[in-house]
């Protein structure tokens, strides 16, 4: 899975964007963002990344934050989708 597969499954699962932020960071969001030679995904509040979780590629990344967005979609909302 890339980041724009990723985008493109989100939205169908009707996550809302404010939720979070692809190839970057916002406040109060769930980010993923490449660094260095590694990928990251993590909540970024006020500047600072919360609860790094650290990838050695993209797909792993996605995958990382896919779940965390529905842990997140479940405990907010009540909804979520079936992990494949």
């Amino acid at each position: 899975m890339t980041s724009k597969e990723l985008h493109t499954f989100l939205k169908e699962h009707l996550v809302p964007s404010k939720l979070y932020k692809l190839n970057g960071s916002h406040n109060g969001r769930i980010c993923m963002d490449r660094a260095g030679d590694q990928w990251e995904v993590y909540f970024s509040d006020h500047r600072q990344k919360v609860g790094i979780l650290r990838f050695r590629d993209e797909q792993s990344a996605c995958l990382g934050m896919k779940d965390e967005l529905r842990k997140l979609m479940e405990q907010m909302y009540g909804v979520s989708w079936k992990m494949a």
